[in-house]
């Protein structure tokens, strides 16, 4: 604890920094001038001024009733991350699951499993999506919501993450940006466009296109040691490299067509084409059946989505806003591994697998605004999804015993229906109230496609009310302080892998008794959706020259919770018992924490200070109890203790140079997951840094380095079973990362 020493010591500047009291007063709407007098005869008629107002990301956070992080495209940017975990894990709240430089997904709250919901321009993503397809160019800004809305969703039992891809704005632009990094000596290329101009008066767009070159290097280093209650341990290990290549061409656009007044249109097409593989090698120790293998595989990824909003002012205080999403994903791969023993050929194994997700969404919503600042929206969403996979597994060539009887063919279907509504309203100059009732019913059916036991269609309906309730009060209105109050009902329901039945076989012991430690690995069909009644206190302090300290307390109260546990069964694809990790209803758990967050400019904090310098500082404080499950570690999957970062910008004066950097930290991650299984994580600490060089306004060169110090990334799982003690250690190393960036406008 003792390295957080420095941002405590920022956070506690910041919380006793004195600021002059300056009413603080909302942002002007835009307004137009005033008409002028007819012009006397003879006299110079004058130019037509418009004046318009801005909103900044501060003042969008101190306005909005339900509390709301928003993250500008420049702060997103600043120090040319190659993808959207790696520059996610310096905001407040948010903890990567990957290692750096190697992407992953993102969790809120350290909660992993899922209980994080990722929208992207507002819509849910397709399943087989990863925010590792969508390229950091690509953003416009993010908005964190650390509690669900009625309007946005409430399967968010963590938060929300709101991905906004780039926007038309109203002047032109024509950016290129081109990146060159290493990553282990290993040459990463990405080359980024992005045009915004306009058609008249009525038609303006947006295009980015990315397009992105990977080449990466990995270890691979296993031990798993069993040790019997009585007698000798043994040991198998895993030892060897592997090494991936990936190219990726991603695009979007936005075209605003504004039809009359009031009336718009707007498209927002989405594509990713991503294609890449990956060889390994490494030496096997302590099977009898084989001592070497090597792996190849080659996978490709496509994405097309098509989406639509039109908006149109019904009158006075009324807006109608109508949306339809859909598109396909398909995701396809091909792995073949081949065993060896004393160089000989000892066994085959070959594994197609391809998996197509089409889903369309239909909504609509009405915004009526009253003479009495109450802001109602009401809405419905349809949205109706469908995969189809296919799996092949075959044996030397042969398919696998067993696992016919679930078929090749895997077909699985959801309707999710919606409907909503939610009132914002300020009460009195103190006071913004937002209250809201969402209901949702997702209803999934997977045919396995088997015959026999394996076979019939699989049906799984989840229901949730969801009252919501923020409130927003400023103890004098012109003051900069204000509490925030959220009272909320969020779930999380089972998504369609962990309900079909169909089983994925441990590669590493294909055929007779496996171990803990190599579990096959099958769905549920019975999964009910986790619940959770959610409370938020927050306070807020915004500084006079745009600083802001805040502190946040939260609670979820889980029923219902879902996770994998292990046990040993009778199975249908083997004639010996086998263990196999399936997803259970748990029980309950309880999830708690504090998150501090401050962000302000040198001065503000310290007389004399310089002005050229801003500062940040985040701390968030973790603790979760899962009932049923021994302690002192039974808490939420993956959620560590704390989450920290410490971090500068300054624009050196009377240069041209812009520098940075940031420190980050999670501790180590011990979990009690079930009765007889543990996992502990190491540690995990990046130092960034980056300086920017400005030629001109249309050209500039940007440095980054990432994972100055690294660490090895350290992961082990340790299986009581009850007549022996299994423990499975893995390490892999991590790599500074370099990147040159010139960045240009024209």
């Amino acid at each position: 604890m003792h390295r957080l020493l420095p941002l405590a010591a920022l956070l506690a500047a910041v919380a006793h920094a004195q600021t002059p009291s300056v009413p603080a007063s909302p942002p002007s709407p835009p307004a137009s001038a005033p008409s002028p007098a007819p012009a006397p005869a003879g006299s110079q008629q004058l130019e037509k001024v418009e004046v318009t107002g801005t909103n900044t990301d501060e003042n969008r956070r101190r306005q909005a009733t339900a509390s709301k992080i928003v993250i500008s495209r420049d702060d997103l940017l600043r120090f040319g991350d190659g993808n959207l975990s790696d520059l996610m894990r310096r905001l407040p709240g948010v903890t990567p699951t990957g290692r750096p430089g190697r992407g992953g997904g993102i969790a809120m709250r350290g909660m992993g499993g899922g209980f994080t919901q990722i929208l992207v321009n507002g819509e849910r993503m397709a399943p087989g999506f990863s925010i590792d397809q969508i390229a950091p160019d690509q953003i416009e800004r993010v908005e964190i919501q650390r509690a669900p809305t009625a309007e946005t969703g409430a399967r968010a039992v963590a938060g929300t993450i709101n991905i906004v891809l780039r926007e038309p704005l109203v002047q032109k632009l024509h950016e290129l940006r081109l990146s060159l990094g290493l990553d282990h000596g290993e040459p990463q290329l990405q080359a980024a466009w992005t045009r915004n101009d306009a058609f008249g008066d009525n038609l303006r767009y947006s295009l980015t296109l990315v397009a992105n070159h990977q080449r990466r290097f990995d270890d691979i280093d296993s031990v798993i040691t069993t040790q019997p209650l009585q007698g000798a341990a043994s040991q198998t290990a895993q030892k060897g490299s592997s090494f991936e290549k990936r190219s990726s061409l991603n695009a979007n656009a936005r075209l605003l067509w504004r039809l009359g007044e009031g009336e718009s249109l707007t498209f927002m097409p989405f594509m990713v084409l991503a294609q890449g593989g990956t060889d390994s090698l490494f030496q096997q120790t302590g099977v009898p059946r084989y001592d070497a293998a090597t792996t190849e595989s080659d996978g490709s990824f496509r994405m097309l989505r098509f989406g639509s909003q039109y908006q149109n002012l019904l009158g006075e205080g009324r807006r109608l806003e109508l949306r339809a999403n859909g598109g396909r994903t398909v995701l396809s791969s091909d792995a073949l591994r081949r065993e060896t023993l004393a160089g000989l050929l000892a066994r085959t194994q070959a594994d197609r697998n391809e998996n197509r997700d089409d889903n369309l969404t239909l909504a609509g919503k009405l915004s009526v605004q009253t003479d009495k600042e109450h802001n109602w929206v009401s809405g419905v969403e349809l949205e109706a999804g469908e995969r189809e996979n296919t799996r092949v597994t075959l044996e030397n060539g042969q398919p696998k015993p067993g696992l016919s009887d679930f078929g090749e063919q895997l077909s699985a279907r959801s309707l999710r229906f919606a409907a909503f509504t939610q009132d914002e309203w300020q009460a009195s100059p103190n006071w913004n109230l937002h209250g809201g009732l969402r209901y949702e019913q997702i209803q999934s059916r997977g045919d396995p496609g088997g015959v026999g036991a394996a076979s019939g269609e699989v049906k799984n309906t989840s229901r949730v009310w969801s009252p919501i309730v923020h409130a927003l009060w400023k103890p004098d209105p012109k003051s900069r302080n204000q509490l925030r109050m959220s009272l909320t009902r969020s779930y999380r329901a089972a998504n369609l892998n962990d309900l079909i039945a169909r089983p994925s076989v441990n590669s590493q012991v294909p055929s007779g008794p496996n171990t803990v430690a190599t579990p096959d690995r099958a769905g549920n069909p019975a999964l009910k959706p986790e619940l959770a009644t959610g409370l938020e206190l927050g306070v807020e302090r915004y500084l006079s020259k745009g600083g802001l300290m805040s502190a946040n307390l939260f609670a979820r109260d889980i029923s219902g919770l879902i996770r994998n546990v292990l046990a040993l069964e009778t199975v249908s694809w083997d004639t010996s018992p086998r263990w196999v990790s399936r997803p259970r209803n748990l029980g309950k758990a309880r999830v708690y924490g504090l998150e501090l967050e401050a962000k302000a400019r040198a001065d503000e904090l310290m007389d004399g200070a310089p002005t050229f310098l801003n500062l940040r500082a985040n701390l968030s404080l973790f603790a979760s109890k899962v009932e049923g499950i021994p302690g002192p570690n039974n808490r939420i999957d993956a959620q560590p203790r704390a989450t920290g970062n410490l971090g500068f910008d300054a624009r050196l004066p009377a240069t041209p140079w812009s520098v940075g950097a940031n420190w980050s930290w999670t501790p180590q991650v011990e979990i009690q997951q079930t009765e007889i299984l543990r996992s502990v994580t190491s540690k995990r600490q990046v130092l960034d840094a980056y300086a920017q060089y400005t030629v001109s306004r249309d050209l500039s060169w940007r440095v980054g380095v990432s994972n100055l110090a690294p660490l090895d990334a350290l992961s082990q799982t340790v299986v009581e079973s009850g007549s022996q003690i299994v423990s499975t250690d893995d390490r892999k190393r991590t790599f500074t990362n370099w990147s040159l960036r010139a960045e240009m406008r024209f």
